[in-house]
């Protein structure tokens, strides 16, 4: 097969993948559903989050609460998107991970240009948690991931782990990409 050939069917599969979730997203406009799961039935983590979480669907109660944005919206092509991030420094700061004040809620704008609230990121820099820990944290189970300096987000090494309350993830309540967050502006996406 010539590379044209290739590439060729590799971008009209891709435009139909990205077209299906586009509609699919229509089809729920100005819709984030919780999902429940396996590990959310019956008061789970994710319902734990919610919970804590609720009035952040109102981006304005964020602001409010001491939440900035904090870069655009976060893409990675071909694994999605985490959405745009609105910040709680002096949670970040605080060296503690706590199950009802994540450091980050995470949002998607939707197509009539509001923020819907769609999960939440706990994040402790690496150098303060490994001075108190022999461990890397963890909540609910999910041991968090270490994001090394140098980052895409200009910051210093620390721990994350995503949870996806607010909008289903098909790879799982705690990944890091959502493929069902879009970016618009990205892949196909328009602004």
């Amino acid at each position: 097969m010539s590379g044209r050939g290739r590439w060729g069917w590799f971008a009209r599969r891709r435009a139909r993948i990205i077209g299906l979730g586009l509609v699919a997203t229509l089809a729920t406009a100005g819709a984030v559903v919780p999902v429940a799961t396996a590990q959310d039935t019956g008061g789970g983590p994710l319902q734990e989050i919610r919970g804590a979480t609720r009035r952040y669907r109102d981006v304005d109660r964020a602001i409010d609460a001491g939440y900035v944005q904090f870069l655009g919206c976060v893409h990675e092509p071909l694994a999605g998107s985490m959405g745009i991030h609105f910040v709680n420094g002096p949670l970040v700061g605080d060296a503690t991970v706590k199950p009802d004040a994540p450091e980050a809620l995470t949002y998607e704008v939707q197509p009539n240009g509001r923020l819907a609230l769609v999960g939440v990121e706990y994040i402790v820099f690496q150098q303060a948690w490994d001075a108190e820990n022999p461990d890397p944290p963890s909540l609910f189970g999910q041991q968090f991931m270490l994001v090394p300096s140098p980052n895409r987000f200009g910051i210093p090494a620390f721990y994350a782990l995503h949870a996806w309350a607010w909008k289903a993830n098909p790879t799982g309540a705690f990944k890091e990409w959502n493929p069902r967050v879009l970016c618009l502006g990205t892949e196909g996406h328009a602004p």
